[in-house]
């Protein structure tokens, strides 16, 4: 009986923790409306999470009455990872411990412009800052990722007509100009793969692919444990390499690219007269609901970009493949046909083994990399000047982080 009443405190005390990281901040009552636990557990459980520092509480007004806001504990500086999808933007803001404490996400039109979806970035990162009790000055910089190659300098796109209304936009300086702080800028399969090489299913491994399968196709090399770049920046767009020389013009301007064939308007086209309109979540859903389409849909995708991957495979030789992305979400759907198609081209090794294995992280890996991408670059400042992050070196000076900023 102890032993359930346990478990019970447990899955409440995380439930609780988990409602808190969602909102960035909330207040006891609040807590109450969003756990659905009685007004005396949530008292409780915030002392006792208060009491392991595990959470922060600070004075507040709410409905012009005083209350206390519980936050999520950080420790000092607070990093912004932003993940800018074809469709959606996803913000978290996160401690030098790598703890979350707030996240949001919000949908994007199609072709969304750059100046409107920087400032909804510059405004979503400010309101995560206040919902947490936190200024701007905490704020020790933003990581950014974009479903392109870009150069990290600037943020520059370097391949015209992957990212529509961005070419000569200079994401570095924009939002170093609306926040004032540093700003790192990559591509948002390389920070996939950044993340689950730190954290998630690549961990252990010195040399992996992490392969992203959403709206559109993308990989992130991890060679001796960092990553691969490339020359210009382009190293893994293996979106755009041909695999029907009588397909489709693809946006970069070559025809049958990888892209054109699994991206998400090729996908859901086959299932337009029998299902009607589906949007990429509704695919991923009726697949895993078990619509045999729709689970043929994934399927054939699944072998095309296994194919692909297999010729990158053979080239970079890597321990691991981690499939990432919103597609991977049908699980061994989308990753067994990859296998299939991997183990078919790839020689085995007979001493080693090619391990083929969906993301830990799921459709978070990108901004948890833009989070590690800006964390680590403080670390670094800080090793540099002989000092933490965030503090002065033996001569007085700030690491304030500026590159690219």
């Amino acid at each position: 009986m102890s032993g359930s009443q346990s478990s019970l405190r447990g899955a409440n005390r995380a439930l609780v923790v988990e409602t808190v990281k969602r909102y960035g901040g909330l207040t006891q009552v609040e807590l109450t409306a969003a756990t659905g636990l009685s007004p005396a557990t949530v008292s409780s459980i915030v002392k006792e999470l208060l009491a392991a520092g595990v959470v922060d509480t600070h004075g507040t007004i709410r409905s012009g009455r005083r209350a206390q806001l519980v936050t999520i504990a950080r420790r000092t500086g607070l990093a912004a990872g932003v993940d800018v999808g074809p469709r959606h933007l996803r913000v978290a803001l996160g401690d030098v411990t790598r703890e979350i404490v707030a996240e949001q996400t919000l949908p994007l039109p199609a072709d969304h412009r750059a100046d409107t979806t920087l400032d909804r970035v510059a405004l979503l990162v400010i309101d995560l800052l206040e919902r947490v009790g936190a200024s701007v000055d905490e704020l020790v910089g933003l990581g950014v990722g974009l479903p392109a190659p870009v150069e990290p300098g600037t943020g520059l796109v370097t391949v015209r007509g992957l990212l529509r209304g961005w070419d000569e936009v200079p994401v570095v300086h924009v939002l170093a100009k609306r926040l004032a702080k540093p700003v790192l800028v990559d591509n948002n399969a390389n920070l996939g793969a950044l993340a689950e090489s730190r954290f998630g299913a690549a961990r252990g491994y010195q040399d992996a692919v992490y392969v992203s399968v959403g709206a559109g196709t993308g990989a992130g090399i991890i060679l001796s444990g960092h990553l691969h770049r490339g020359f210009g920046g382009t190293a893994g767009e293996i979106g755009h390499v041909q695999v029907d020389p009588q397909g489709r013009i693809c946006r970069c301007g070559s025809r049958g690219c990888l892209d054109t064939v699994v991206g998400y308007p090729a996908l859901v086209e086959p299932l337009t007269v029998s299902h009607g309109t589906l949007t990429l979540r509704d695919l991923v859903q009726h697949a895993v609901d078990g619509d045999p389409g729709c689970r043929q849909v994934v399927a054939d995708a699944g072998a095309v970009i296994g194919g692909v991957v297999a010729g990158m495979a053979m080239v970079v030789n890597p321990q691991c493949v981690v499939v990432g992305g919103e597609l991977a979400e049908t699980g061994d759907l989308l990753v067994q046909p990859m296998r299939e198609a991997i183990a078919r081209r790839v020689p085995l090794n007979q001493m080693v083994t090619l391990d083929v294995v969906p993301g830990d992280l799921g459709v978070r890996a990108k901004v948890l990399g833009a989070l590690a991408l800006v964390l680590e670059a403080t670390d670094q400042m800080g090793a540099d000047v002989g000092a933490g992050p965030g503090t002065g070196g033996e001569d007085g000076t700030a690491a304030t982080g500026e590159q690219g900023g």
